[in-house]
């Protein structure tokens, strides 16, 4: 029997929203962006409502010069829609843990309203979060009202994403094309060459952390010759399908979760939405179990693979801006390096190219002013550039300087060994 459930408006979901609110809004490829467009139209009529999210995709409208007064945006990662808003002033950028943020939305806070985009209800009811559950799902328990917009076009996921229709305030049923991202066709042959030296450090059965961007694809790009591999990771993109297919990604070594690749969020293609449809192999769970450092060391050599915006020859890692201007967060790169760290045979690495685009150095001597430090000194190990691999581990700060200079662009090594002299007295 089909489980009853009930569509209404837009305009009739949102009028249940009201001044004050403190609103969560999914994101990735689950921002709801009908019912952000048509948000757009109650600005009139509220006033002082927060609107907290990690990332979001899309134009988001409400984050433009004007809204300010109606919808003040309080992200707590800074995705591309909203990052001139923050530099003007007219949002805010809360740093977190990506494995704190749950407990933050049960204690300091609290939502009273989350928006959510969710996959078609099944025959008992039951939608999903589709491809992210990631905050979304302690945001869904915790709020007093929950808005879903309804897309036929979401993946049905597994995992810690159920929920049932009567757990909604109101149904929007909207038929809209996720948002694409293919970061496989940008690679270069430089990240390429990062990508095989950050390969050639993966023992067969490990277990991987990918970001999505195109370093982690690179690395991918760089593992046919590898067996056993397995996955437990925040997110991940469309690299993983082939590997998956061709069985080299099995997760058949892995101590928690053997046989299935767990994950909280994922963004990509078509072809990826497709693939995790209705996959039992593929687990989707809550942020703060996923990337909680005590389950992450419980696999065995287990390999985090982050990058950075920038690296001072101490071995600080500035990865969520560009001198004092926001770019995006805190994540969960602390949370699967130091899972990383602690696993038996884990290795947590920074990869990064050894210039930027612009030919700028990424291994500086000092972090512009104004930079924030994700991973410090303390947590760092591996560095990888495509010239080579760094270990920083238990090296005092002259050692850590030379072996990065070693590793950074040879046009940039003069410079980098006059800097360091002035700072240690002495050349490396």
């Amino acid at each position: 029997m089909i489980h009853p459930f009930q569509y209404t408006t837009a305009q009739e979901a949102l009028n249940l929203i009201q001044s004050g609110h403190r609103i969560f809004i999914h994101g990735s490829a689950c921002t709801p962006q009908y019912l952000l467009r048509e948000l757009v139209h109650h600005k009139d009529r509220l006033r002082n409502t927060e609107i907290i999210s990690i990332t979001l995709q899309g134009k988001i409208e409400i984050a433009d010069p004007g809204f300010e007064q109606s919808f003040h945006i309080n992200s707590l990662f800074v995705s591309e829609p909203i990052r001139q808003a923050v530099m003007e002033g007219r949002a805010d950028y809360i740093p977190a843990f990506l494995s704190d943020i749950p407990d933050m939305i049960r204690t300091v806070l609290p939502v009273d309203v989350a928006i959510v985009q969710v996959s078609a209800p099944d025959a008992h009811g039951y939608c999903t979060l589709g491809t992210s559950v990631d905050i979304a799902r302690t945001a869904v328990n915790c709020a007093k009202i929950i808005i879903a917009q309804v897309n036929p076009q979401m993946p049905r996921t597994h995992g810690d994403g159920m929920i049932h229709t009567d757990r909604f305030s109101a149904m929007v049923f909207h038929d809209e094309a996720l948002p694409q991202v293919d970061y496989g066709a940008k690679l270069t042959d430089i990240e390429l060459k990062v990508g095989q030296n950050v390969a050639s450090m993966i023992e067969d059965g490990s277990t991987l952390q990918v970001g999505i961007g195109t370093i982690p694809d690179a690395v991918l790009k760089s593992l046919y010759g590898h067996k056993n591999l397995g996955m437990h990771t925040e997110m991940f993109s469309d690299g993983v399908i082939d590997l998956f297919e061709k069985d080299i990604i099995n997760n058949s070594k892995k101590k928690i979760h053997p046989n299935k690749l767990v994950t909280s969020f994922a963004l990509g293609t078509n072809k990826l939405y497709n693939y995790v449809n209705d996959n039992p192999a593929i687990n989707f769970l809550d942020i703060d179990y996923v990337n909680d450092p005590v389950v992450i060391k419980r696999n065995p050599k287990v390999i985090a693979i982050n990058s950075a915006v920038e690296v001072d020859l101490t071995g600080q890692i500035c990865s969520d801006s560009i001198g004092k201007y926001q770019y995006s967060g805190i994540g969960g790169q602390m949370d699967f390096m130091r899972g990383a760290a602690l696993s038996e045979g884990g290795k947590p690495i920074i990869a990064i190219t050894s210039r930027t685009h612009k030919g700028v150095s990424r291994i500086v001597p000092y972090l512009q002013q104004g930079a924030g430090v994700v991973t410090t000194r303390g947590h760092i190990h591996y560095v990888v550039t495509e010239y080579g691999i760094a270990y920083l581990y238990g090296k005092n700060l002259r050692q850590r300087a030379k072996i990065l200079i070693d590793i950074a662009h040879p046009d940039d090594r003069e410079y980098l060994t006059q800097q360091c002299y002035e700072r240690f007295k002495a050349f490396v």
